[in-house]
């Protein structure tokens, strides 16, 4: 198709300059969604060639529960009985047992009082800190892209804090004083304070030090939000949950397309919040309700949850120390393992000398993180076999080699 102008648009003059800076992305087509996939090397081909089966390390499915035959079962049930899709807001006519029964399950596995379900997580995050409407949110230098438009959207001031630092935290809140000083405007309300902070950080691998933020987000009168995304069922609650922390964090924020293998988001928290959620947030209201059989797979994942747990972390430990032991540097404290390159052309080196080994591990580079810190993305899953996490660890030493890092 060709634009008959670009009213100063010219995109693609815009795809050309992504280009020159080696930043233009294309689709990733895959057969299947698991921990063993075949891929598109031409991902412009309709339909696409596929090679021979690789081995995944870049999806977010951390338990395999994306392609359980029972969580499966249970969203094909969905669709049966109850509909392939909700069919309206849920504020109409698009609430159904489902739903209601998913929430349930969440709340009790935060230990809240309430849930309530998103299409995703991006509409959970940015639906929710609109709606809270904060005076000021102090969000951590590292949060996703949903917490961060989420911020944008609301029109609080912002105050950034260096990542995973409460000193830097109470620094920042220092500076305006506290939440529940006398307000300045004249209505007599107190201020609202936002703190906002992922729980494991996709990039990094990094575990926010949740402790340490509750006791300065209570110093000073602010409310905490925790988006557990990357934690939900990978731990008990969450890393909030499994911290004991469920009771001092105001907000939390989950995903039901990572761990938990299905589609969509919640927020999990006291009637309150949620009953407020339900009639403000936005990217709720004014949006189709989740589709029933995602939630009813997201459900079914929640209860097979606890049996894959134990096998990630195995997982995970056996691959950290084969990569380490490779010689690698190795990044984070959790499920997520960043394998530092640093150089941005060596990263796309290895990341492709380890396709043509048949492992799938991404390229991370600037914009996405800092100069200087280019890596690969390793996210193990529990269906991965040792053997298999042997032969990643193999095709890791063989590209590094071949490419200049070891």
């Amino acid at each position: 198709m060709t634009l008959r102008h670009d009213r100063g648009f010219d995109l693609e003059g815009r795809l050309r300059k992504r280009e020159q800076r080696d930043l233009r992305r294309d689709l990733a087509p895959v057969d299947r969604v698991g921990a063993r996939a075949r891929t598109a090397p031409d991902p412009q081909g309709d339909p696409p060639a596929f090679d021979d089966e690789a081995l995944v390390f870049a999806a977010n499915n951390y338990l395999g529960l994306a392609s359980d035959e029972r969580v499966a079962a249970a969203a094909a049930e969905a669709a049966s009985e109850v509909g392939t899709g909700a069919g309206a807001s849920r504020l109409i006519v698009g609430d159904t047992p489902v739903h209601r029964s998913l929430e349930r399950a969440l709340a009790d596995e935060k230990s809240t009082e309430r849930a309530l379900a998103f299409s995703s997580g991006y509409a959970a995050n940015a639906g929710t800190i609109t709606a809270l409407d904060p005076d000021v949110v102090f969000s951590d230098r590292l949060n996703h892209a949903s917490i961060i438009d989420g911020v944008r959207l609301s029109g609080a001031d912002v105050e950034v804090y260096d990542h995973c630092d409460p000193g830097a935290l109470r620094e920042a809140m220092a500076s305006r004083g506290s939440a529940s000083d006398p307000d300045t405007d004249g209505t007599g309300a107190d201020k609202s304070w936002l703190v906002v902070t992922d729980s494991v950080f996709s990039m990094d691998g990094t575990v926010a030090p949740l402790e340490r933020l509750c006791e300065v987000t209570e110093e000073y009168g602010a409310w905490l939000m925790v988006d557990d995304a990357h934690a939900t069922a990978v731990h008990p609650g969450g890393i909030v949950g499994e911290r004991g922390l469920a009771d001092r964090v105001e907000v939390q924020l989950g995903t039901l397309s990572k761990a938990l293998g299905a589609q969509g988001g919640f927020v999990a928290g006291s009637e309150p919040l949620v009953e407020h959620l339900l009639n403000a947030a936005r990217s709720f209201v004014f949006s189709t309700g989740l589709a029933p059989p995602a939630a009813a797979a997201a459900e079914r994942a929640l209860e097979l949850a606890p049996e894959r747990r134990d096998q990630l972390q195995a997982n995970t430990e056996r691959l950290r120390t084969g990569l380490e032991t490779a010689g690698y540097e190795v990044w984070g404290e959790s499920h997520i393992l960043p394998v530092l390159v640093r150089d941005r052309e060596a990263a796309l080196a290895l990341d492709e000398r380890l396709r043509e080994r048949g492992i799938v591990a991404p390229a991370i580079r600037p914009p996405t993180v800092p100069d200087g810190t280019s890596r690969v993305r390793l996210a193990p899953q529990a269906t991965h076999t040792e053997a298999e996490i042997d032969r990643a660890v193999a095709a890791f030493k063989a590209a590094g080699e071949a490419v200049g890092l070891l």
